[in-house]
């Protein structure tokens, strides 16, 4: 198999889909359900992806790869031929073949770099950035604290992605979105003086640690069995507070840096075990869902359709996300004051 003559989700999407080509690809069957249809019959809804993006697509009983993809397990990279086609105004192609890769076709030394998403930044110097954010902590005992947290993890930390789904759920995910945190926090620390800058940055730094336990997979991650049953947020709690006790940090600061992991997330509702209320805290959830949302923001401009103004529904914005670039027409004095008018 010849994976130059195979096209990729960002091309295949640029197609013309009224026209039902007929392509080859292939990708990471990254969820597939069984749902029910109306008429009680059942169906696959499928989420295939590679390095340029994703699409969903169904398959009913009556296809005849529907029980080739009984056997066929999520995280799988699989052979895909299908028509490009529409459904309900979304991209929703027609599968007429598929396969699992052969143990020499996943052999390919090119097969991870097709498939697996990455942060565009090169990841080499966001790893020199985080650290000399964590050197610039100017308080020894949290200094020290983040580097055994971070010394405990750090192969995972630099290439775990920071979500399933939501934002940043790519490789180097989680360390992209800590280093964009990061820069938001130094700029926008003089503004609140009330905030202790090395506390609120060592727990910036330290905030999703426990992703790296929480998710697994290469191709394709889900979340592990402690991921599910103990949470990112609770992870990252334990793994902290070991960290600050060989560190030997002043229980008050241990607390409190505790308590901006454990609050980080927000809203109970979205994770957290308690409410932000410390200066640092309050900020650092901020700051976190400030770049979680313009994440979702970014990749949705990055992956936008030539030929639809918005994005999909996008769940963390509760709205699709106008992707269309902001129109360059200069208005004359004459239109301003005419639309004043109105």
């Amino acid at each position: 198999m010849d994976l130059n003559t195979l096209s990729t989700i960002e091309e295949i999407k640029k197609m013309d889909h009224a026209q039902g080509t007929d392509v080859k690809g292939v990708f990471v069957l990254k969820k597939k359900a069984v749902k029910k249809a109306k008429n009680d019959s059942s169906y696959f809804s499928l989420e295939y992806g590679d390095r340029t993006g994703n699409f969903h697509s169904f398959c009913f009983g009556d296809n005849p790869i529907y029980s080739r993809l009984e056997s066929i397990d999520e995280g799988s990279p699989v052979f895909v031929q299908l028509i490009t086609g529409v459904y309900q105004g979304r991209f929703s192609p027609r599968l007429t073949e598929t396969r699992s890769l052969s143990d020499e076709e996943l052999a390919d030394p090119d097969l991870s770099a097709r498939l697996v998403e990455t942060c565009l930044e090169n990841p080499e110097e966001l790893w020199a950035e985080f650290q000399k954010f964590v050197e610039a902590i100017e308080h020894e005992g949290l200094r020290t604290t983040v580097r055994l947290a971070i010394g405990e993890i750090e192969v995972g930390f630099r290439s775990t992605p920071a979500a399933v789904a939501m934002h940043h759920a790519y490789r180097h995910g989680l360390l992209e979105h800590t280093i964009h945190m990061a820069r938001a926090c130094q700029a926008l620390l003089p503004f609140y003086t009330e905030v202790d800058p090395g506390l609120a940055m060592a727990g910036l730094l330290l905030h999703d640690i426990g992703k790296v336990i929480e998710y697994e997979g290469e191709l394709s991650v889900s979340k592990s069995r402690i991921g599910i049953l103990q949470g990112h947020v609770v992870l990252g709690y334990r793994m902290a507070r070991k960290a600050g006790m060989v560190a030997k940090l002043e229980p008050d600061l241990l607390e409190r840096l505790e308590h901006i992991i454990l609050s980080h997330q927000g809203e109970m509702e979205w994770g957290a075990t308690a409410m932000a209320a410390t200066p640092e805290a309050v900020f650092v959830s901020m700051i976190d869902n400030l770049d979680a949302r313009m994440g979702m923001v970014q990749y949705a401009l990055r992956h936008r359709s030539e030929d639809k103004p918005f994005s999909d529904f996008l769940p963390g914005l509760k709205a699709p996300l106008l992707t269309d670039p902001i129109s360059k027409i200069e208005l004359s004095s004459e239109d301003i004051q005419d639309s004043l008018d109105l």
